[in-house]
């Protein structure tokens, strides 16, 4: 987990945090970061409607969360940077006093997301590196904001493909859901490759290199690598689907891109 004295914004590299910004039409990003967007349109026109889909899942998750599940305090990681609409805005509208902590071990998250993420009393950022889960669990911010006794909501939202099998992120993950209250919730969005031959498999192993190329890390897992991040969960219908299909705000007008279908996402309940 990064210290206090945040590490100095490097300009000269893409940061994670500030593609996906990039991605989903933000202004938070530079020129850098840009072209990791540039080079995937080249083989995804698709991309920026991707990034949209990916927050629109959230926002939707998280409605349920705080409304039909009841969920009361929430726990973000990888939170990345501030966009039109973020975790906190999206419980506290149904529950003003949702409590909210975002992790992100970003150095631009830490210098233009805090004052953002921590609009009001219910709301906490703090530095740390999701994939070291004793760490973050003992963060002060979580202790102190987050009751870890009672039911909360563990978001997990494009974070885990960026994890390599060598940091194990199933152990990763075991060790949250361990640490999670009977009755919690897990929210989990990931790159898919449905591994079978198909122009959408090509398509997440082209991205993939690409992305490496540029970025260092990102994976796209087949769908029982990513069902099973949710060890021990019991599945909220419709289990791990394509983000569009998980209880969609309307009818589908078009058909989704090759893109859209290279991402999986699903909600757990801990029995």
């Amino acid at each position: 987990m990064a210290s206090v004295d945040r590490p100095q914004i490097d300009t000269t590299k893409p940061s994670i945090a500030r593609v996906y910004d990039a991605f989903v039409g933000g202004k938070d990003n530079f020129e850098v970061d840009r072209e990791v967007l540039q080079q995937i349109q080249k083989i995804a026109p698709e991309a920026v409607q991707v990034g949209r889909q990916c927050r629109a899942w959230l926002i939707r998750v998280v409605r349920f969360l705080a409304g039909q599940a009841g969920i009361e305090q929430f726990l973000d990681l990888g939170s990345g940077l501030p966009t039109a609409e973020n975790t906190h805005q999206a419980a506290q509208r149904i529950n003003a006093e949702a409590r909210v902590v975002y992790i992100d071990n970003d150095p631009s998250v830490a210098a233009h997301g805090r004052a953002l993420l921590e609009e009001n009393e219910y709301t906490h950022f703090a530095v740390g590196d999701l994939r070291r889960p004793a760490e973050i669990l003992a963060n002060p911010a979580v202790t102190k904001y987050l009751d870890l006794s009672q039911p909360i909501a563990l978001i997990q939202c494009n974070t885990l493909h960026h994890v390599t099998n060598d940091e194990e992120p199933l152990g990763i993950m075991s060790t949250y859901i361990d640490a999670m209250a009977s009755g919690s919730y897990l929210a989990i969005s990931h790159l898919h490759n449905p591994d079978d031959g198909s122009s959408r498999a090509k398509l997440a192993a082209e991205s993939e290199a690409r992305f490496n190329e540029m970025m260092g890390s990102c994976y796209y897992r087949k769908r029982d690598e990513i069902a099973s991040l949710f060890r021990g969960m019991e599945m909220v219908e419709p289990g791990l689907s394509h983000l569009f299909d998980w209880w969609p705000d309307g009818p589908r007008l078009a058909e989704p891109s090759d893109g859209e279908y290279n991402l999986l996402g699903g909600v757990g309940r801990k029995p």
